[in-house]
C-alpha cells in the first residue's frame, strides 16, 4: 500500500446535518470494508465532486458547524483541536487504571481517588465538545450499541438482585467502564492516538512482567505459598488476570514489531514479547497459556499466503521449548486438571450454569453469583458471570459485543493481505483479531466481564478500522481524480490497480 496523506488530529465520525461526506464508514456500513462485493468499489466521480466541493467549504473562513450556522472563535478553537483535551485525560485516566501509583507507596496514597476524578474531568470536557463536534454524544457503531445494551441489562438486574447494596455499587463501576469506552471509541480517532494509548499499556505490562519475575525468584508467593500476586492491585492481583492481560498484549506487539520499519522499535517490541512470556510463565495460570497457544496459532496463520500447514510445525516446537524451559513445576501444573483449584473451577462452572438457567431473564443481578456459589467464589468464568448475572440477553449482547470487531478485522486482513507489501493495516487487524480470541479463551476462565481489558480491545479495533477506511477513502478520491485527468483504470488496496503512467 502506498503512503497515505495524514490527517488531522480531529476526524470527525458522524456527518454533519447538511453537509454529506463520501466516507459514510462511520456509520454502522463502515464503507470500505467490505471484501470482493460490489459495495467495496469505489465511489463514483460524481461522488468525489462532491467531496471536492466539501473541501472548497471547509476552506473557507466562515466554517458551518453541524448545523450550517457560522461558527464562533470559541467554537472554531474547539474544530481545530478536537478531542485533544479530552484523549490527554484519557491517556492519564489510562495510566491510573494501569500503573496505579498509590500502591506503589505510602506517600502517594492520596492519589487513591484520581482515577475517578480524572474520569470526570474527561467527561466534563468530552460531553460539551462531541455536542459542539458533531451534534450527538457518541457514534453508533454496532459495538456501542451492543455495550449500551449490555449496560441496560445490568442496570435491570439490580432491582430484582438478591443484594441490591451490592448489585448497584458493581452496576456504578461498570458504567464508568461503559463511559470510558465511548469516550475512547469517539477520541481515539488518529494513529498517534492509538499508538499512546496502547504503549502505556505495554510499559505497565513490562513494569508487572519484571515484578512477576523479580517474586516469584525471591519466593514471594501469595496464593497459599504456591503463586505469585500481581505487584499492581486492582485488574492484576489475581495471577490469572493478569496472565490474561499479558496474553492479549503479545499479539499486539507482534503486530507492531512486524510493521515498524525501525530496527531500534523493532529491537524494543522484542524486548517487550521476551518479558511478557516471562510474567504469563510466572504466574502459573493454566488459562493464560491456553490463551497464549492459540492467539500465538491465530496470528501465525494469518501470516503466510501459503503453506499454512508448516505454521503446525514450527509453533509446537516454540511452546514445548517455553515449557521445558519453565521453573520446575510448571510443566506439571499444565496437564494438571484434577488437583482442588480445577475441581472448584469445574464445580462453579456447573453452578453458573444452572443459576444462568433458573434465572434466565434477568440473572441474580451483577455480582450477585457469589452469594449462590459452593465455596464463596465468583463463577471464574466470563460468559456464565454474565449470564448467571444479568440474563441469558446479556450474555448473547457479550458474545456479540466480542465478536464483531473480529469479523472486521477480517475483512480490513483479507483486503490488505494479498498486496506485495502488506500495509501496517494488516498486522494490526490481524493483531487485534489474536488479542480478542486469546482473551475470549483465557477469559473462560477468569470472571472478568466487566473489567477494562475487552473494551480496550474492542475500542483498539474500531480505531483501526476506521483509520484503514479514511485512508482507503483518500486513496479513492485521489485515484478518481487521476482516472479522471488521465482516463484510467483504478482500484482500491486488495484489488488490481492498473494506473496509466
Amino acid at each position: 500500500m502506498p503512503n497515505y496523506p495524514h490527517f488531522s488530529d480531529y476526524e470527525p465520525i458522524t456527518r454533519a446535518k447538511g453537509l454529506r461526506e463520501s466516507n459514510a464508514d462511520v456509520e454502522e456500513g463502515w464503507a470500505g470494508v467490505q471484501p470482493n462485493s460490489e459495495k467495496s468499489a469505489p465511489p463514483s466521480v460524481g461522488h468525489s465532486s462532491e467531496v471536492r466541493r466539501q473541501n472548497d467549504v471547509d476552506k473557507e473562513p466562515a466554517k458551518s458547524g453541524a448545523k450550517g450556522t457560522t461558527l464562533l472563535p470559541a467554537e472554531k478553537w474547539l474544530a481545530k483541536k478536537g478531542h485533544s483535551i479530552t484523549f490527554l485525560g484519557l491517556l492519564l485516566f489510562t495510566f491510573m487504571v494501569f500503573f496505579r501509583p498509590y500502591e506503589w507507596t505510602p506517600s502517594l496514597a492520596w492519589l487513591s481517588s484520581s482515577a475517578f476524578f480524572i474520569a470526570l474531568f474527561t467527561l466534563a470536557v468530552f460531553i460539551p465538545a462531541q455536542l459542539g463536534l458533531e451534534g450527538t454524544l457518541t457514534s453508533r457503531p454496532r459495538e456501542v450499541n451492543l455495550v449500551l445494551l449490555l449496560l441496560l441489562m445490568a442496570a435491570l438486574s439490580v432491582p430484582f438482585a438478591t443484594d441490591r447494596l451490592k448489585a448497584w455499587n458493581a452496576f456504578i463501576e461498570y458504567i464508568k467502564v461503559v463511559l470510558m469506552f465511548i469516550v475512547m471509541v469517539n477520541v481515539m480517532r488518529t494513529e498517534k492516538r492509538l499508538k499512546a494509548t496502547i504503549f502505556v499499556i505495554l510499559i505497565a505490562s513490562c513494569v508487572l512482567s519484571i515484578f512477576a519475575l523479580r517474586d516469584f525468584e525471591a519466593g514471594n508467593l501469595a496464593l497459599r505459598g504456591q503463586r505469585i500476586e500481581g505487584a499492581i492491585g486492582g485488574l492484576f492481583q489475581n495471577p490469572n488476570d493478569l496472565a490474561l492481560h499479558l496474553v492479549t498484549t503479545i499479539p499486539i506487539t507482534l503486530a507492531l514489531l512486524l510493521s515498524s520499519r525501525l530496527i531500534v522499535m523493532k529491537a524494543l517490541y522484542a524486548a517487550f514479547l521476551a518479558l511478557f512470556v516471562v510474567g504469563i510463565v510466572m504466574t502459573f495460570s493454566r488459562g493464560g497459556f491456553l490463551g497464549l497457544t492459540v492467539a500465538i496459532a491465530v496470528f501465525t496463520w494469518r501470516l503466510p499466503r501459503r503453506n499454512k500447514l508448516l505454521i503446525p510445525i514450527l509453533v509446537c516446537p516454540l511452546l514445548i521449548a517455553v515449557v521445558l524451559l519453565a521453573p520446575g513445576g510448571y510443566g506439571s501444573r499444565l496437564s494438571t486438571t484434577n488437583d482442588d483449584s480445577a475441581a472448584a473451577r469445574t464445580d462453579e462452572l456447573k453452578r453458573s450454569l444452572y443459576i444462568a438457567a433458573r434465572h434466565p431473564l434477568l440473572g441474580v443481578g451483577i455480582e450477585n453469583y457469589v452469594l449462590y456459589s459452593n465455596f464463596d467464589h465468583a463463577t471464574h468464568n466470563a460468559y456464565t458471570q454474565v449470564a448467571s448475572e444479568t440474563g441469558l440477553a446479556a450474555a448473547v449482547f457479550y458474545i456479540l459485543f466480542l465478536i464483531t470487531p473480529i469479523k472486521r478485522l477480517r475483512m480490513i486482513a483479507a483486503e490488505t493481505g494479498s498486496e506485495p507489501r502488506r500495509p501496517r493495516y494488516f498486522y494490526w487487524a490481524v493483531g487485534l483479531e489474536a488479542s480478542l480470541i486469546g482473551y475470549m479463551v483465557s477469559s473462560f476462565f477468569a470472571s472478568v466481564a466487566f473489567l477494562w481489558y475487552a473494551y480496550y480491545l474492542v475500542a483498539y479495533s474500531i480505531c483501526v478500522r476506521r483509520l484503514y477506511s479514511k485512508e482507503r477513502t483518500a486513496l479513492t478520491t485521489k485515484l478518481q481524480e487521476t482516472s479522471s485527468n488521465r482516463n484510467s483504470t483504478y482500484s482500491l488496496p486488495g484489488i488490481k490497480t492498473d494506473l496509466a503512467v
